[in-house]
């Protein structure tokens, strides 16, 4: 008999591939299978359209040809309180805030896992490119290029051991194929990207919508003004494009932010040691499964962001409320605000928010390795 059977599973459709290919993945499995869509963001088109109404025919269609129940349900006012809300208020101090994480921690692995609960489910689903293992420990997805295991270390290891990830084995070629073979409507729709659940749009207009606009300079770190900029919430650490900065040389690139006298320092060149160092510290750290402090200092692998690849560092003890974090290679572009996530092999331990970042190689006056990070 297969137990399967006897196993209810909701998956989280999103009208995209990935969770369409999940969905009829676990059919194929033998569970059963409810879909479910997540309505988090209000916003009418051009036309007066709801847009997330279009995804939502696509969880119709989808579910409709495979056969199973499916349903809509909105997390509008979650997402605004314990998400968008948040994220607003780390742009207005000029950070550089991850939605996606704490979409995950507080949507898709929370309320929508409460919801599924709600319906019996024994398990929820997602089409996200990571695994888990048998003791229930956060892995990466097969897929190099598609891995999102950096943005779920804030799931905890109790939902995780409730949580199935159907095409984390896959490469997103075949999750494709699969569309195909199955002839589901989402199989040769583009992926989605941008905010999660506000998607993708021009994101200083987008934020001017909520951030007053403030007209100050833009400074080389020696002071000289070479222009004026909107305001310096509107842009982040490493920034090239949208700067409006020309001329001859190199390009322009963001490397500090002064919130209070509202400058925005820019220096020419990708690799201007400006934007490197080797050290930063993070705040309000998550474990997933094992907490490795009592052995700090530990060496493990740690991204800084989304698709870098792995990079040697050592963390330290926490002191002052931060754990102090130092790598072997300078890292370029850190962001206050961002996620730091550590790794050990295939398995993500757990993460944290940037909060300060250490002496970049100009202020250090060093001269950058010839292998540097990013």
């Amino acid at each position: 008999m297969n137990e399967k059977k006897h196993k209810t599973v909701m998956v989280g459709m999103s009208g995209g591939v990935d969770s369409s290919v999940a969905a009829v993945l676990l059919k194929e499995e033998g569970y059963n299978v409810i879909g479910l869509f997540m309505k988090n963001w209000e916003e009418n088109d051009e036309f007066g359209n709801c847009m997330a109404s279009y995804e939502y025919e696509d969880v119709k269609r989808v579910c409709e040809k495979i056969d199973i129940p499916y349903y809509s349900v909105e997390f509008i006012k979650e997402y605004q309180e314990h998400v968008f809300k948040e994220f607003l208020e780390e742009y207005k101090k000029g950070y550089t805030p991850n939605p996606d994480v704490l979409c995950n921690r507080e949507i898709k692995f929370k309320a929508f896992y409460n919801k599924a609960k709600e319906f019996g489910a024994d398990y929820i689903a997602t089409g996200h490119y990571c695994q888990t293992d048998q003791k229930h420990r956060l892995l990466k997805g097969l897929d190099a290029g598609k891995d999102q295991s950096y943005f779920l270390y804030m799931v905890s290891s109790t939902v995780l051991k409730e949580v199935l990830f159907p095409i984390g084995h896959l490469e997103k070629k075949q999750v494709r194929e699969l569309a195909t073979k199955y002839n589901l409507s989402t199989k040769d729709k583009k992926d989605s990207t941008g905010i999660c659940f506000i998607g993708e749009r021009n994101f200083k207009n987008f934020l001017s919508n909520y951030l007053m606009p403030q007209v100050g300079f833009f400074k080389k770190l020696n002071g000289e003004v070479v222009g004026e900029h909107s305001g310096v919430s509107f842009y982040t650490i490493g920034q090239r494009k949208g700067l409006g900065l020309g001329g001859p040389g190199e390009p322009w690139f963001v490397v500090a932010k002064d919130m209070e006298k509202n400058i925005v320092f820019v220096e020419r060149g990708q690799r201007h040691p400006s934007l490197f160092t080797d050290e930063l510290y993070i705040k309000d750290f998550t474990w997933i499964n094992e907490n490795l402090e009592s052995q700090f200092p530990v060496r493990l692998k740690s991204k800084v962001r989304y698709r870098q690849v792995d990079q040697s560092c050592e963390i330290f003890g926490k002191q002052d409320g931060l754990y102090r974090v130092l790598f072997d290679i300078p890292q370029r572009a850190v962001t206050i605000g961002q996620s730091l996530v550590l790794y050990d092999g295939e398995v993500c331990l757990g993460g944290g928010i940037i909060e300060k970042i250490g002496k970049t190689y100009f202020e250090m006056n060093k001269n950058l390795p010839e292998v540097v990070s990013g």
